[in-house]
């Protein structure tokens, strides 16, 4: 949630990534990032969308999902990342997007992390501490829905709204109890921290979270081929990862891009990395996720989170069905070329 930063995706200098074709570019498009580690960062750095299109393409780095679909809905963005909890927010209010893609299944890469010494050993502990979330996040989300789960009213704990780079700031000064956050912040509050719970296990507890790609309606239509190609471009840079993680090390191309991007320490990023599930085609396509009309694993999650914002007075209205929000056609179209 900082404010809009232009990212610079690598210096000058790491031989592997290739320049923009010598072509003139006729178009061009605005598509938001945030520093989730993910195989994609890989393919930002490796200007393998460019290559595959031509177009030119302003990378733009934010610091969390609510920003990037604020930008999505005064027109700065086409394309953007996203958690669960913000798509949820702009979906439900009119934003004329919808997902194209889970980013990533979110699993073990967000969790709660409590403070060694702040007098934390068990879920009641938490009560009169402060517990430091980005609001309207996945994380926000989770952190309500563990509340409840542990019998605690929010009003019993100091929930703070804090964005990433704060946190970590609050957790070095010592203002923090504890935070429900993500990488690469997560590695640095585990240094001192443990782990209480994490999203992987509050998502089997019935309420799941991801993050998503999201695209403006309008520019999907008008541009279904490069949407198709951005699909095939993510796919197989999560494929090449799957097939050889264990090339992921600390001093590799990879993950030098990866930390680069996202500003997460290279030794940090794999294991990182590894708390996440990337989907394939196969399973965004199934009702695990994109697919399964209404009753889709996206559609199910964003209905499940717009009933959290609506409780937390974030948002007034509910959609009748999630799934007017989800889109596996583009999906659909990567597998069929």
């Amino acid at each position: 949630m900082r404010h809009v930063v232009t990212s610079t995706l690598l210096a000058a200098g790491i031989a592997l990534f290739a320049g923009v074709p010598a072509q003139a570019q006729t178009k061009q498009v605005t598509i938001a990032h945030q520093d989730m580690m993910n195989p994609k960062r890989v393919a930002m750095a490796n200007q393998e969308l460019e290559k595959a299109t031509g177009w030119k393409i302003d990378w733009r780095m934010f610091g969390g999902g609510g920003d990037v679909v604020k930008a999505m809905a005064s027109g700065d963005i086409q394309i953007g990342e996203a958690g669960s909890s913000p798509i949820a927010a702009a979906v439900s209010q009119g934003v004329d997007v919808e997902v194209i893609w889970v980013l990533e299944d979110i699993a073990d890469a967000e969790a709660l992390v409590v403070r060694n010494g702040s007098g934390i050993l068990a879920p009641q502990d938490l009560k009169g501490k402060k517990i430091g979330v980005p609001f309207v996040s996945t994380t926000h989300f989770h952190l309500l829905f563990a509340l409840q789960q542990f019998g605690i009213r929010p009003s019993d704990v100091q929930v703070l709204n804090l964005r990433p780079a704060d946190i970590a700031a609050a957790w070095t000064r010592g203002d923090l109890d504890g935070t429900f956050i993500w990488d690469p912040v997560l590695a640095k509050v585990k240094e001192n921290g443990k782990v209480m719970i994490t999203s992987g296990v509050l998502s089997t507890w019935g309420k799941a979270t991801f993050d998503g790609v999201v695209v403006n309606r309008k520019f999907a239509r008008d541009n279904p081929d490069f949407v198709t190609a951005y699909i095939k471009t993510v796919a197989a840079a999560d494929e090449a990862y799957r097939k050889n993680m264990a090339a992921w090390t600390a001093n590799s191309l990879q993950v030098q891009a990866v930390a680069k991007i996202t500003g997460a320490k290279p030794e940090d990023v794999a294991p990182g990395m590894a708390l996440y599930r990337f989907p394939t085609l196969d399973e965004q396509a199934s009702a695990k996720w994109l697919g399964g009309g209404k009753d889709g694993g996206v559609a199910q999650a964003l209905k499940f989170t717009s009933e959290f914002l609506k409780e937390q007075k974030r948002i007034n209205e509910l959609l009748p069905d999630y799934s007017a929000a989800v889109n596996p056609a583009f999906v659909q179209k990567a597998m069929a070329k």
